[in-house]
């Protein structure tokens, strides 16, 4: 694993090298039958509206997708058909995300020094999220992005409340999350040796004892979940072709 001098901040720019996994392999069971990294946005495939996003980020090194394996054949048709060069591979997803991520990590290219994990339904992540991210991470080790929580949110069990936790510590994190390389296989790998159920890479971080820095999100770096939120993202494209 990297050492601790690494991890705060030993690396410069200029000798690091950062490989984006974004992580396409979901079963869209929310989504009535639609593949959704494969639905139309704004007349484009929702995947090639989040790979453009690390294609023209210039801290981003390479691209490796993860993807069902019955899906390899459509997203290398993409890509070739949208000129992604930064693409390098694409891995099969696992049965988690964990497992998942590991594969696209372990496709990675052996200069990589940080990886940033980004949920492929993310379609609209802006250059600033991805270089804030992953700037903060060359300095710090590990770094996600995040957005304050403005509702109240409760704790309850069996449809009771038990907690309100103070909103003012409370954020809703996003992705790319970015990390030093070594930093997260390790704790990823200790993830998958314990059964550890994580639903977002910082959490296997985290579990190691590591802090996670983080960034500033943005609103608009929805998640593609339900039908819902492909006619949000759409108002949100229209929005900002208008601007």
């Amino acid at each position: 694993m990297t050492n601790l001098l690494q991890l705060l901040g030993g690396f410069s720019q200029k000798n690091t090298h950062c490989t984006a996994v974004v992580v396409a392999a979901g079963s869209s069971t929310r989504m009535q039958g639609i593949d959704k990294i494969f639905t139309k946005l704004d007349g484009t495939p929702l995947l090639v509206h989040t790979l453009r996003a690390f294609e023209s980020c210039p801290l981003i090194d390479e691209i490796i997708v993860v993807a069902r394996q019955d899906s390899h054949e459509a997203v290398q048709k993409l890509c070739r058909a949208y000129g992604f060069e930064k693409v390098r591979g694409i891995a099969d997803g696992g049965e988690t995300r964990s497992a998942s991520v590991m594969a696209g990590l372990d496709l990675a290219s052996p200069a990589t020094t940080h990886a940033a994990i980004h949920d492929g339904a993310r379609p609209l992540v802006s250059e600033v999220v991805i270089r804030q991210a992953v700037e903060t991470a060359l300095r710090t080790g590990a770094a996600a992005p995040a957005i304050p929580v403005k509702d109240t949110i409760k704790v309850a069990e069996r449809e009771v409340v038990l907690a309100t936790p103070n909103r003012n510590s409370l954020y809703a994190v996003q992705t790319p999350q970015v990390f030093d390389f070594d930093l997260l296989r390790g704790a990823l790998q200790k993830a998958l040796d314990t059964g550890a159920a994580m639903t977002d890479d910082c959490s296997a971080v985290e579990a190691l004892g590591m802090k996670v820095h983080l960034t500033p999100g943005d609103e608009e770096n929805i998640k593609v979940t339900t039908p819902f939120d492909l006619t949000v993202a759409e108002a949100i494209l229209n929005r900002r072709q208008a601007i």
